[in-house]
């Protein structure tokens, strides 16, 4: 079996938002829409800072679907357009979405956005992989872990930009492979474990 994951080090994480312009290109996201955010850690703003001056620290957080074991956003989808492929990827079928928004309200991680018009894109044309669906008005969707790349064998477009060398993509059930290494070396955790959702994103350092 297959398991497809990433690890990310926080230690190694500049907060320079690059994955997220890159999902967002590689995957035509219109206008208004991340598949991919990078919150401060105890701020509640972007690039925001903790502590007071001139005590301050920061630490940033990339955010995106955790491409859970145990998905909240499949239990509660009444048309079975959310599920789980046989790589671990939690995908949606936009041809089942119904735009009830269940999925959007059950994600604990708050990774999920809704195409509330039709899509607007400056500049005024698909960027985007000419492999990546185009989704329609009125339904959810959200990272696919790059559905189009790593079917072809090739790392999600976040990985293949980080310019930090802050993501490691990998197959989570080979004990060999170098993300296995990283979670189990370096006690990698997950956001939000009380959930019981058992995220394949693992964060560390």
């Amino acid at each position: 079996m297959t398991k497809l994951g990433l690890a990310i080090n926080l230690d190694r994480c500049v907060g320079c938002h690059t994955c997220s312009n890159a999902c967002k290109l590689q995957n035509n996201i219109p206008m208004g829409m991340l598949w991919l955010r990078v919150v401060t850690e105890g701020a509640d703003v972007m690039d925001g800072a903790v502590g007071t001056y001139p005590d301050l620290s920061r630490r940033y957080v990339p955010v995106a679907c955790q491409h859970c074991e145990n998905p909240a956003c499949q239990k509660v989808c009444p048309t079975g357009a959310t599920y789980k492929d046989d790589l671990g990827r939690v995908e949606i079928n936009y041809d089942k979405c119904i735009g009830c928004r269940m999925c959007m309200a059950a994600c604990p991680y708050e990774a999920r956005v809704f195409n509330w018009q039709d899509a607007e894109r400056d500049p005024d044309f698909d960027y985007g992989d000419a492999r990546v669906v185009r989704r329609p008005k009125g339904v959810a969707e959200k990272c696919t872990l790059c559905k189009e790349r790593t079917d072809e064998g090739e790392d999600p477009m976040c990985v293949k930009v980080c310019p930090a060398r802050a993501r490691i993509f990998g197959d989570l059930d080979d004990p060999t492979s170098e993300i296995a290494h990283l979670v189990r070396d370096k006690h990698a955790g997950n956001l939000l474990e009380e959930f019981g959702t058992r995220p394949q994103l693992y964060y560390y350092g």
